[in-house]
């Protein structure tokens, strides 16, 4: 009898928590626990819960980024700590980097893959939503403005070359402090009632709330996707723009003064190992940025139009994929920027050769070696 009465509250449990599997006409907060439900945007009661099998693949696609992340990362900042080479002003930067993708694959990674595994839907209640969505924020927003920093710094070398004044440590902290300040100017306001934190599409995770439209939230809105998206983008194409005309321009230059010289290169072996390292460096940083665009801008275009379009485009789906694309920019930033780096390969065969890195510059002149990125170029200015 006692099995019996055991059984029956069993299934009513699984009713109470799983009901909405069985009614045709449930919505997606239907699948929410219910002191979430004050806090879930009215937009989402327009759509049926998705199948339940996409949070779990979702889920397993976010544990897969974590675990690469995590090691990308932490391999990072490892080096950059246990290697004094790498420890200069240009690649705190890079680390500050580093730290922003690090906040973001520790709380909204885990945090969704908790949700994904425990059948869907934020279980975390309304205050951990709050603090996730906050966090996603600042590591999200900090990641793009720590871009903008690295580019100005290889615009910088490259472009004004020893014109321009050293990137000293103090100045580098400085530029770290000024972009954790300037994202928390924005990523707070939602604590003190300007714009909110709140669960989006398959309701795993926490971000703004783009659907409020409010003037003040609808203001806020604009103004992150303006400050922190299109500005910062046009700002990074400005500098490679120039960094890639001048790059053209000194190449046009040496060969029409070797022309009148009757030689075929102005260039000793070390500087052209130099130079080609230079244009190495920009298209490494390029290709970062190009990745972090075409990550951000599907989710850039589902907050717009939440915000200012048709609502009902954005569906549970169409919100929650351009959202993992956006915060797998984490795992990329590691492997596209610092490990792809000359300096940083070389400190991960000395200090990890476990990782089996082949030493692909060795066949290279050594001078590609020693001055094989911007902050090298730093650092001899400094000493000088």
């Amino acid at each position: 009898m006692a099995n019996i009465h055991a059984a029956a509250f069993a299934v009513s449990a699984r009713d109470e928590k799983f009901g909405w599997m069985f009614d045709p006409n449930a919505r997606v907060p239907d699948t929410a626990p219910a002191e979430m439900l004050e806090i879930i945007p009215k937009h989402w009661y327009n759509f049926p819960p998705v199948n339940p099998l996409w949070h779990y693949m979702i889920g397993m696609i976010y544990l897969v980024l974590f675990v690469v992340s995590m090691f990308g990362n932490l391999t990072a900042l490892y080096l950059f700590l246990k290697d004094k080479g790498l420890r200069t002003p240009s690649n705190m930067l890079v680390i500050n980097l580093t730290l922003s993708d690090l906040v973001m694959t520790t709380t909204n990674h885990t945090a969704f893959i908790y949700n994904a595994f425990l059948g869907g839907a934020w279980q975390l209640g309304p205050r951990a939503c709050e603090v996730a969505g906050f966090l996603g924020a600042v590591s999200g927003l900090c990641s793009i403005c720590s871009l903008v920093a690295i580019s100005w710094d290889r615009y910088r070398v490259i472009v004004q070359s020893f014109n321009a004044a050293p990137l000293t440590t103090g100045k580098a902290f400085g530029i770290m402090l000024l972009i954790w300040g300037y994202t928390l100017a924005f990523t707070l306001l939602p604590f003190f009632g300007i714009g909110a934190y709140v669960p989006e599409g398959i309701l795993d995770s926490c971000t703004f709330d783009y659907f409020d439209r409010g003037v003040t939230n609808t203001a806020y809105i604009w103004c992150c996707i303006i400050f922190f998206y299109m500005m910062p983008i046009l700002t990074i194409c400005f500098f490679y723009y120039h960094i890639v005309n001048a790059v053209f321009q000194h190449e046009k230059a040496l060969k029409e003064q070797a022309k009148k010289m009757n030689v075929s290169t102005l260039r000793s072996n070390a500087d052209q190992d130099k130079q080609s390292a230079e244009i190495r460096i920009a298209k490494v940083a390029l290709a970062n940025i190009s990745v972090w665009a075409l990550c951000w801008t599907p989710y850039c275009i589902v907050v717009a139009i939440g915000i200012g379009g048709n609502p009902m485009l954005v569906t549970p789906l169409v919100s929650a994929l351009p959202a993992l694309f956006a915060k797998a920019v984490s795992t990329y930033n590691p492997l596209v920027y610092a490990l792809s780096h000359p300096k940083y390969r070389a400190a991960l065969r000395k200090h990890m050769p476990w990782v089996c890195i082949s030493n692909d510059e060795a066949p290279k002149s050594r001078a590609a070696e020693t001055v094989s990125t911007a902050s090298a170029d730093t650092a001899n200015q400094e000493k000088a």
